[in-house]
């Protein structure tokens, strides 16, 4: 007489990975809009030279600074931040893949901050400037540009649709601008 055994093994591998990628899906969407934006032909019309890779992220940055604008109340403080934590790591892997070194990464991503955090304190108090101030501020940061009016008129309209939406839609994608 024979017997056998079945055994079953179940094999649990926590993989690191998945799990940050499981958060990074809660992100992908809201950060792919802002790519998305970013790369809207009509913001680079005007421009007095070829735009870079730095251009563009200079308009995802400020379409990232209105939005953080829009949606920066205390009870969004802990989802802003994961927001805000994924989408510089999601930069520096960007930056990464163009071939920049470690060094210069981390001197870029100093520089983008700063920016970012810059962009964040001007556009604070939006409302509070007239046109002409409004140009200005975007002039100062989109430096190639010649026509600051259309650029005004775009950044006015967005955040209207941002005022009109709410943090959930846009973490779910459930928004076409």
């Amino acid at each position: 007489m024979f017997f056998f055994t079945l055994q079953f093994v179940i094999n649990i591998n926590i993989d690191i990975n998945s799990i940050i990628l499981f958060m990074d899906k809660n992100f992908i969407y809201f950060y792919n809009n802002l790519v998305r934006l970013t790369r809207n032909k009509d913001l680079y019309k005007d421009f007095n030279s070829v735009d870079e890779f730095s251009d563009r992220l200079i308009y995802f940055l400020i379409h990232f600074a209105f939005f953080f604008k829009n949606f920066k109340k205390k009870e969004n403080n802990e989802i802003l931040q994961e927001i805000y934590d994924y989408t510089f790591r999601q930069l520096e892997l960007s930056i990464r893949e163009i071939g920049y070194g470690d060094q210069s990464i981390n001197k870029k991503m100093k520089d983008y901050l700063n920016l970012f955090h810059d962009m964040i304190d001007k556009i604070h108090f939006w409302e509070n400037l007239n046109t002409t101030e409004k140009e200005k501020l975007l002039k100062k940061f989109i430096v190639k540009s010649e026509n600051s009016s259309y650029l005004l008129e775009y950044f006015e309209k967005y955040l209207s649709i941002l005022k009109n939406n709410t943090l959930n839609s846009y973490l779910k994608s459930v928004i076409n601008q």
